[in-house]
């Protein structure tokens, strides 16, 4: 199994600063935002492939120093009700399915979006119990109308590239749990997968090995990020959560570097299980570590990964 990147940790820096240190640190794999919320400072579609020779020397700089793309990445929100929203992460997709065909990349990581609650609607509605009756109308309408119709067309586009979509299971998104996950591929195909992200799932009270098993085959790509879960505050209010990420202190759940919300033997046990269901490629490593510089972070993450890859038993164990 191979530790990476996702570059938008560094979007501040030139790309050949981050890939340079990379190296340094003894990564194999990148990934690399192309729009959508990652942004695209470091891999701009539109500027790539209407030119073969900006491609060839964009290659250059991941072949030269040994490193693969594991990813491209577009999270955005194609299935927003304001058709304008919508029609932009759309195309960022589709640039970027193409983009992905044009460097041998395999898998673009992505959200998978959110309607409203109707035709006229303004915003995007998630839809989080089944009661009352409304909202089982609402979710209905959403996976009949927009959900499926939608990514059917989509997922045969990146079929014809080439190309696995990767979908992150994040909460505010119809595709935000296994279960999910595995509606949207038994209506699309096996096009569809995951890029699994537990730090999305610990707050959720998913468990990894459990998790990681329902969705032996469609693991498609992994973020290496980590949550702490705050039983104090927990207790109190529970773990659904609006206040600003910015009050730590007040949050029943944040985001935290590899090793600051779960300790060894539960990334050892997850990083096991991937390989127990065949899962052997990218551990690409995410910070939104608010108690953490972006340095501190990621060096720290790098350190933890590296013991866990090291001490990890074989995947034949009794597990498996």
């Amino acid at each position: 199994m191979k530790l990476g990147i996702l570059t938008v940790l560094y979007q501040d820096r030139p790309l050949d600063w981050v890939l340079d240190h990379v190296v340094d640190l003894g990564l194999e794999a990148v990934e690399l935002g192309t729009g959508g919320w990652p942004g695209d400072a470091h891999c701009r579609p539109q500027e790539l492939l209407g030119s073969p020779s900006s491609l060839r020397a964009f290659q250059n700089k991941f072949e030269g120093r040994g490193l693969a793309i594991s990813a491209l990445s577009c999270h955005g929100n194609p299935l927003h009700p304001d058709h304008e929203t919508a029609a932009m992460y759309d195309r960022v997709y589709r640039d970027t399915v193409r983009l992905a065909a044009e460097l041998g990349v395999e898998v673009v990581n992505l959200f998978s979006g959110c309607p409203g609650d109707s035709e006229a609607a303004k915003f995007p509605n998630w839809v989080t119990c089944a009661w009352p009756p409304d909202f089982e109308k609402v979710l209905a309408w959403q996976w009949e109308a927009k959900v499926i119709p939608y990514w059917q067309e989509a997922g045969k586009f990146a079929v014809e590239h080439g190309v696995k979509l990767a979908f992150e299971m994040h909460p505010g998104f119809v595709v935000y749990n296994p279960a999910t996950l595995l509606r949207l591929r038994e209506a699309v195909g096996p096009v569809i997968g995951a890029n699994y992200d537990p730090s999305h799932l610990f707050w959720q009270g998913i468990d990894p090995v459990a998790s990681i098993r329902a969705l032996q085959g469609a693991i498609y790509h992994v973020h290496a990020k980590d949550t702490y879960t705050d039983p104090a505050n927990i207790a109190v209010n529970g773990i659904l959560d609006t206040t600003p990420y910015s009050k730590v202190g007040q949050r029943s759940w944040t985001f935290r570097t590899v090793g600051y919300g779960h300790d060894q033997l539960t990334w050892r046990t997850l990083v096991s299980t991937l390989r127990s269901v065949g899962y052997d490629y990218v551990l690409s490593i995410e910070h939104e570590d608010p108690l953490l510089s972006v340095e501190e972070g990621f060096r720290r993450a790098v350190a933890f990964l590296k013991d866990v890859l090291l001490t990890e038993p074989p995947a034949n164990m009794w597990w498996a």
